[in-house]
């Protein structure tokens, strides 16, 4: 796995060991930032589920001024800090070792707001849910702040109805998917 493109191009990255993490193929990651690079200077990216730090340490290599990374297990957070160290591009970036949604908490007390949300986690869990639910309910998203979640294909997202987001685009892939969304009420930047 490696860096695609701006900064950090060409360097290759380390994964976490196991099958805990499921790293984007340079495939996925070049289509997906294909669609977010016009949004990506200056942005403040938020990275949830980060794994080994590649979609986050991508952002910061294209443009995004700002990173934070959100991981809790151990071993994988040790990669993110290699990576960011080896890239160069950790004076950019936060890491926080908690959980998704005790982030969103521990990021609106420290009064972070995000440009860009990007969440990949564990498929078929459920999560998706949960999160962007806790997403609507913070202050750490604008109302143009675009919502990016990777989950398999099978997953529904029909509980959107019962949320303030909208989906703005879907990528679909051989086992997995982009779904784009935005939230219709938040504050102005």
């Amino acid at each position: 796995m490696r860096v695609i493109a701006g900064k950090a191009r060409r360097l290759n990255l380390k994964t976490p060991q196991g099958y805990d993490t499921r790293p984007t193929t340079d495939k996925i990651k070049e289509t997906l930032f294909n669609i977010l690079n016009p949004y990506l200077a200056d942005a403040d990216f938020l990275d949830l589920f980060s794994g080994s730090g590649a979609i986050g340490i991508e952002a910061l290599s294209r443009g995004a001024k700002y990173a934070a990374f959100v991981e809790n297990d151990r071993a994988a957070l040790e990669c993110i800090k290699s990576n960011l160290k080896y890239t160069k591009l950790d004076s950019l970036a936060e890491l926080y070792s908690i959980g998704a949604l005790e982030a969103i908490k521990a990021l609106e007390i420290n009064g972070k707001v995000f440009d860009i949300v990007f969440m990949d986690p564990p498929y078929n869990s459920g999560l998706e849910r949960d999160v962007l639910l806790a997403l609507q309910s913070s202050n750490i998203i604008y109302c143009d702040t675009i919502v990016v979640v990777e989950a398999s294909k099978q997953t529904s997202f029909d509980f959107l109805t019962d949320t303030n987001f909208r989906q703005i685009r879907k990528k679909e892939y051989k086992s997995n998917q982009h779904v784009f969304l935005e939230i219709c009420t938040k504050r102005q930047k």
